[in-house]
């Protein structure tokens, strides 16, 4: 069964008949959980179970948990984890300390999502924000070089890929310059080639990541007024061509206010750009027959996955069937070592 081009979400904490009926039919290629749907750890395998028993197979199903902030599974059911920042901190006391401690709470956090059979993580953060720019990244950001960013971030790939969950680099080619929310509107970054070099190093320097997220940002110095998501230029030419990035390229939600005209539309133009998977999250709506509405309209213009983007979803599915064995309370142990290691020496 060759699934479709999108990755949609699910209205609440069960699979309504309308959803079951939806992903039955469309067959997206993977589900991601919003906060929404995640209440308590059985509650969460049981929906991952009814997702897989709509589509017949064990699709991939997705959560943004960044840390920090960003996390869709909450206290005090699951453990909290620190935003990229804290081991920015770490980095600067002693590198070493820092990228053992992105592997480490990486490796734990897979530990979560794989016991409820969520084996793909919207994370880590690749961007860098500068001064001055829109909080929207702040704190999740590793840093703000790109050297460093890129190797914290390789060790939270490496970390969760241990523990049988496929990373998500996210938003290429950069969105910390943003001076707005692309949730609510279309940043337009107005730097040249030269500044933005340093912003695509970091992604540079982990192409073979095995999937990317898009940032909704219109770069001026390449399409001026195009979010990245939409054009071709960006994704053809500094996605896959400077940067080098050939791994699954999503978009970020099709519902976030960046886009303009209607979801097909944004859709259409997203896989006419070169998108691998449109990806639909319905985090503005709380209706859930408003909710599978539109996931019905991102649907019906998806493809279906072949070629070169069926090869990096296979790609992407590969890495996450692998699964280390690891002492998870001797890793918890280790994790609060190093963090106090950073306290201290503050």
């Amino acid at each position: 069964m060759i699934p479709s081009a999108c990755i949609l979400s699910v209205s609440g904490p069960e699979l309504t008949e309308a959803e079951f009926s939806l992903f039955r039919e469309r067959q997206p290629w993977g589900v991601i959980l919003m906060g929404r749907s995640c209440n308590s750890r059985d509650q969460v395998k049981r929906l991952v179970d009814d997702i897989w028993r709509a589509m017949e197979r064990p699709c991939l199903i997705f959560i943004d948990q960044e840390g920090g902030r960003v996390a869709r599974l909450k206290a005090p059911e699951w453990p909290l984890f620190p935003a990229g920042r804290a081991y920015a901190s770490l980095y600067h006391v002693d590198p070493a300390k820092g990228r053992e401690a992105a592997w480490l709470g990486h490796r734990l956090m897979a530990e979560e999502l794989s016991s409820m059979g969520i084996h793909a993580d919207c994370a880590p953060v690749v961007d860098l924000p500068v001064e001055g720019a829109h909080d929207v990244i702040g704190d999740r950001a590793f840093g703000v070089d790109p050297v460093q960013v890129a190797e914290l971030a390789r060790e939270a790939l490496k970390g969760l890929a241990a523990g049988g969950v496929a990373g998500v680099v996210k938003h290429i080619p950069g969105h910390g310059r943003s001076m707005s929310d692309s949730h609510m509107e279309l940043p337009r970054i107005t730097e040249g080639d030269n500044e933005l070099a340093k912003d695509f190093e970091a992604f540079a320097r982990l192409a073979d990541a095995p999937m990317a997220m898009t940032a909704h940002i219109a770069y001026e110095a390449y399409d001026p007024g195009v979010a990245a998501t939409v054009s071709r230029k960006m994704i053809e030419g500094v996605i896959r061509g400077r940067i080098g990035f050939d791994g699954l390229l999503m978009t970020d939600d099709l519902g976030m206010n960046a886009l303009g005209g209607d979801l097909s539309s944004r859709g259409v133009a997203a896989i006419a750009a070169g998108c691998d998977v449109l990806l639909h999250c319905s985090g503005f709506l709380t209706a859930p027959d408003e909710i599978v509405a539109e996931m019905r309209e991102v649907a019906e213009v998806a493809p279906v996955l072949a070629g070169r983007s069926l090869e990096r979803a296979q790609r992407a599915e590969a890495m996450s069937t692998q699964r280390d064995t690891f002492d998870v309370e001797a890793g918890w142990a280790r994790f609060r070592e190093l963090f106090h290691d950073v306290e201290a020496a503050a």
